[in-house]
């Protein structure tokens, strides 16, 4: 056990919990900030970037299309993703945010860009 101080209270964290596969963004907002930064992206690196399957990648896209925040274009044998930008997030209380802004105020870079 570890001890922190948050505002003058002392609080016992778990090393365990510390140190927890804890993502901030689900794996639905790492795949849009992912398309953003290349909208040629294969479901294959979507899958390999976020540690998932590569049916997870298609299932997670498929339901970003279904609710309007991506479309699809085909390109040759390749997808071209567009990404509705106009779009607000999903929580009651971020209606007046939209994914532009999110976009903006968040950089995307590949792990092995870092």
């Amino acid at each position: 056990m570890r001890v922190q101080v948050v505002r003058g209270q002392e609080h016992e964290i778990d090393a365990a919990a510390a140190q927890s596969n804890f993502r901030l963004l689900t794996n639905h907002g790492n795949t849009l900030l992912l398309i953003a930064r290349d909208p040629r992206i294969r479901l294959r690196d979507i899958a390999g970037a976020l540690n998932i399957t590569e049916r997870r990648a298609q299932r997670i896209v498929a339901e970003l299309v279904a609710t309007g925040y991506l479309t699809v274009e085909r390109e040759g044998r390749r997808n071209f993703y567009h990404v509705a930008l106009h779009l607000p997030l999903r929580l009651p209380f971020q209606e007046d945010i939209d994914l532009g802004t999110l976009l903006t105020v968040v950089p995307v870079s590949l792990p092995h860009e870092r």
